[in-house]
């Protein structure tokens, strides 16, 4: 059988999440050469300024789509909530691997919750949506900007420069540093991003060899949930660095979905919630954004992308 090659960033967990896929289709298929591609991507590159201001999330993927459509990799790795709704002509996104935590934690070495932070404390994220809902809860806080991988920013925090982090509880897991959360964030408190916890794989639109090769790695459940997810931000018109999170959940055959759209500052926020048979998790998703759009999301997103 001949080769399959991953294109990824060179992070150390985008490394582990290309890793964790090569070792899943050498499992299922014992004879296939699975090579990995690292590539550094804008999105690495450009460090020094807040993701909302330099392109958002699509920068750390951009390459590695390139290299799909130029035939120098097979098969891209993605944290799911890294990805635009918009795939690029000539690209799929056919598989969803089974879903990690999709939930954020406090990361922070003398407090072990966000209610024990003490006023003006400041915390670091590059996320408008947790910076948002940081701020709907704890509106004495400081929120800055803090950019670079995992390690990167724990060094940070480490050093003095934060007194806090707000991370995604799965990236840490997956690094083996998941002792580093002080405390888990439960959805009603931070809402997650769309797609978050989740991997998905992206290829060339109509490569039947490679998608035959990673269907397998498909998780039916965590499809469902995150088209629901997705199509809500489709609706929304959202990037992957705006205030906008949603977060789907199964109960037997029933889809239920909760989207938040909210102001920078945290002042307004504006919550949905919806159940709809899991076959309908589309229908949900555009019908929550309708619902926040008749409410004044369209307003208020309209103010995101005007400072930004």
């Amino acid at each position: 059988m001949s080769a399959l090659r991953i294109a990824t960033r060179k992070s150390p967990l985008a490394l582990w999440q290309a890793e964790h896929v090569a070792a899943l289709l050498r499992e299922n298929f014992a004879d296939l050469d699975v090579e990995l591609l690292p590539m550094s991507t804008q999105g690495d590159k450009l460090l020094d300024a807040p993701l909302a201001k330099v392109g958002g999330k699509g920068l750390f993927i951009k390459e590695l789509e390139h290299a799909l459509l130029a035939g120098a990799a097979d098969i891209a790795v993605h944290s799911l909530k890294d990805v635009p709704v918009e795939i690029p002509a000539g690209l799929a996104l056919p598989v969803f691997l089974a879903r990690g935590d999709p939930r954020d934690g406090l990361v922070c070495n003398h407090h072990d919750a966000l209610a024990a932070l003490p006023p003006g404390a400041r915390i670091g994220t590059s996320s408008l949506r947790r910076k948002c809902q940081l701020l709907a809860a704890r509106p004495d806080l400081h929120v800055d900007t803090v950019r670079g991988g995992v390690q990167t920013r724990l060094a940070k925090l480490d050093k003095g420069d934060f007194d806090a982090l707000i991370l995604a509880v799965a990236g840490l897991q997956r690094l083996g540093m998941g002792e580093r959360v002080s405390e888990v964030l439960e959805p009603d408190v931070m809402l997650p991003a769309v797609g978050q916890g989740v991997l998905g794989i992206e290829c060339r639109q109509g490569d039947e060899r490679i998608e035959s090769l990673i269907a397998s790695l498909n998780d039916a459940d965590c499809a469902a949930r995150v088209s629901a997810e997705r199509a809500m931000n489709h609706k929304l018109g959202g990037g992957c660095q705006v205030p906008i999170a949603a977060y789907a959940e199964l109960d037997g055959g029933q889809l239920e979905l909760r989207a938040l759209v909210a102001s920078i500052d945290g002042r307004r926020v504006l919550r949905a919630r919806g159940r709809a048979p899991r076959e309908q998790g589309e229908r949900l998703g555009r019908s929550l954004a309708e619902e926040l759009l008749s409410r004044g999301a369209d307003a208020i997103l309209a103010e995101v992308y005007a400072d930004g």
